[in-house]
């Protein structure tokens, strides 16, 4: 585990606006700086970063946060890997805490295999361009397969020499020990021999999500020999074929901002495919799909679009990896290609734009993919068409989602010209086989209308907004000193009436903030608030300064986004830059004290009428006439108050 000493290194000297300028083109914009969201596609700038906050926003897909934040959405790593990249960026040393001895040892098994992996992908990438038997063998094969020396860079492939020691014998002359050569399956020890596993094969390097090399795919070009002609790296501490995807650390970002992954079944369909432009696509190299495959696609996106080459038998059992994705809660496509063609050979013999116009034109819903595949062998035959209904029933009935179970039936109706009821009636049968809640009726036939004017309409939730403005004033202004005009309720002598009397103090925004609220008993309603509220008047009740850019990297990623979310909206108005339009923000701090009463009292108006409310409601059920006065005595009372209170108000304005 690295040390909250690394980790509070990495935060102080990481600098957003040098690390988001790694991958966004950021413009100066007032104080902040600005550029095109590398979340969404995008004319106009709507991305925000604030190098005062130390905190960026994008405005168009609501995504914020610190650095670690934005390294997590857009190289999608996990908190730790963040941390390690931003510590390498700028040479910080990552300090590890206090293990276990049997924790420290697997710890530096691990690192040790990765070590190994990563010098043999240089070493076959050598060995590839530099030796004659490289470039007249390998080289010479992946140019035949029509890819460039930029793609055959990018993907780091390489070629293992058709010696039996020559990996290993390099390694170990490196210091390299060989009990990790032979844990990662680079080399293959029996008794008193070893030789290298992937002797004479042209390589293709296996990544993770953070781009560490986990194994290998070697595929061998020498068909006279008995050997396989793709050939993995073993099961291992580091590389676990179920919960990989070639591909993956190349395609994240294109998954993520096309909101669609490709899925393909070989390492060439993959790299051809990203050299014709389509680089939101992964393989599961191979193997049967997996939960862990699909759950990894996930992450990035809820869209998978399966990708089958012209064997139609290869295809028939392929649709059990279509049940597995619709299991996930995943939306699947699928799209064919003619007859005699795979991904990769379509790729080559068209040019992109053909390729993409294809892919846009034949995607197809799994479930008419699905009909029109097995439809065929049905033909005539009831006993059949009846099997390829309760098949397809099936797989809606491996979908989570009970709106996109309904939608999806009532599709699978009209394409095999099949009553809704007796699906429905179908489908209850399999999830009560398979020991689920059954929560699909047959519809009835008289349903109700629902108007125009039943549907309700959306409100604006006041209080929400009320009390995301105190959150805001405390982290912006909390330790400030104002004087603050309390107008105090007070009954005049001569009339007796109630009358607001002006009284200025000195006071902490914060100190003020709290006080109100306490002498009223308000507590924010909203978790999230009251969370972030007690922590600030905590932090600010023992004078400590409530800095933004160290706050949203102590407090978890949940809370900090939404402090991210609060203190850039007033950023979004320079993204319009309104001023050039002489249409002028009005700027908070010029009238903090202000802001607070009218923040407080506006609160204490709505939270009368939320009162006043239930009142009402409460007056509909009482039993006698003297409960009724009594309620009705409570509602004037508080409208008196409310009155009070925006006459207040009406003077803080």
């Amino acid at each position: 585990m690295i040390s909250k000493t690394t980790i509070d290194t990495v935060f102080e000297t990481a600098r957003v606006e040098e690390v988001i300028g790694d991958f966004v083109q950021l413009k100066k914009s007032g104080s902040n700086l600005k550029g095109l969201s590398p979340f969404t596609d995008e004319r106009t700038p709507s991305f925000m970063v604030s190098p005062v906050k130390q905190i960026w926003k994008d405005f168009s897909s609501g995504k914020g946060g610190n650095v670690v934040a934005f390294l997590m959405e857009h190289e999608h790593f996990n908190y730790p890997e963040a941390i390690r990249y931003l510590a390498k960026k700028y040479g910080i040393e990552i300090e590890e805490t206090e293990q276990t001895d049997e924790q420290k040892e697997q710890a530096n098994e691990r690192e040790s295999m990765y070590l190994v992996s990563e010098y043999a992908n240089k070493f076959f990438q050598q060995q590839m361009h530099e030796t004659d038997e490289g470039l007249a063998i390998g080289l010479s094969y992946f140019k035949e397969r029509g890819f460039t020396a930029e793609t055959i860079k990018k993907f780091q492939l390489g070629y293992s020499p058709d010696e039996w020691e020559a990996l290993t014998r390099a390694a170990l002359e490196e210091g390299y020990q060989l009990e990790y050569l032979e844990k990662t399956g680079l080399t293959i020890v029996k008794e008193e021999r070893k030789f290298d596993r992937f002797k004479g094969r042209v390589m293709f390097p296996i990544h993770s999500m953070s781009g560490r090399v986990l194994g290998f795919g070697g595929r061998i070009l020498n068909n006279t020999k008995k050997a396989a002609k793709y050939l993995n790296s073993p099961e291992s501490d580091i590389y676990h074929k179920s919960k990989v995807l070639y591909g993956i650390y190349y395609a994240k970002q294109e998954i993520a901002k096309e909101d669609n992954c490709y899925l393909v079944e070989g390492y060439t369909d993959v790299i051809q495919f990203h050299q014709s432009g389509i680089e939101n696509t992964v393989s599961s190299s191979g193997t049967a799909l997996t939960p862990e495959q699909i759950r990894l696609i996930n992450r990035l996106t809820k869209n998978i679009t399966v990708l089958f080459d012209g064997d139609a038998a290869g295809t028939r059992a392929s649709l059990r990896g279509i049940d597995l994705i619709l299991e996930q809660g995943m939306n699947v496509k699928v799209c064919t290609f003619p007859d005699g063609e795979d991904p990769d050979s379509f790729a080559k013999s068209n040019s992109d734009e053909e390729l993409k116009e294809y892919l846009e034109e034949n995607s197809r819903d799994f479930i008419s993919y699905k009909a029109s595949l097995l439809v065929e062998e049905a033909k005539n035959d009831p006993v059949k068409k009846a099997d390829l209904i309760r098949d397809m029933v099936n797989s809606i009935s491996k979908i989570p989602d009970s709106i996109q179970r309904e939608v999806y039936l009532q599709e699978c109706s009209r394409i095999m010209d099949i009553s809704e009821n007796v699906l429905y009636a179908t489908l209850a049968q399999l999830q009560k086989a398979d020991g689920k809640k059954v929560d699909h009726q047959p519809r009835q036939q008289n349903m109700e209308v629902v108007r125009e004017e039943q549907v309700p309409k959306v409100k604006v939730d006041r209080l929400y907004i009320l009390e995301k403005t105190i959150i805001k004033i405390l982290m912006l202004y909390g330790s400030m000193e104002e004087d603050f005009e309390d107008l105090l309720l007070k009954q005049n002598e001569e009339t007796g009436d109630l009358v607001l009397e002006p009284e200025t103090h000195h006071a902490k925004v914060f100190e003020k903030i709290f006080l109100d609220l306490q002498e009223d008993e308000i507590a924010l309603s909203n978790d999230e608030f009251r969370e972030l509220y007690q922590l600030l008047i905590d932090r600010l009740n023992k004078g400590e300064e409530v800095a933004v850019e160290t706050l949203v990297n102590e407090i978890e990623p949940d809370k900090a986004a939404k402090i991210t979310d609060i203190l850039m909206e007033e950023e979004q108005y320079e993204l319009h830059n309104w001023q050039k339009h002489d249409i002028l923000v009005k700027l908070k701090e010029h009238s903090v004290s202000q802001w607070v009463n009218q923040t407080i009292l506006n609160l204490r108006r709505h939270l009368i009428d939320l009162k006043i409310g239930q009142l009402l409601e409460e007056i509909k059920t009482v039993e006698t006439e003297e409960e009724s006065t009594d309620i009705k005595n409570e509602v004037m009372g508080f409208n008196n108050l409310k009155m009070l209170l925006s006459e207040r108000l009406g003077r803080v304005t």
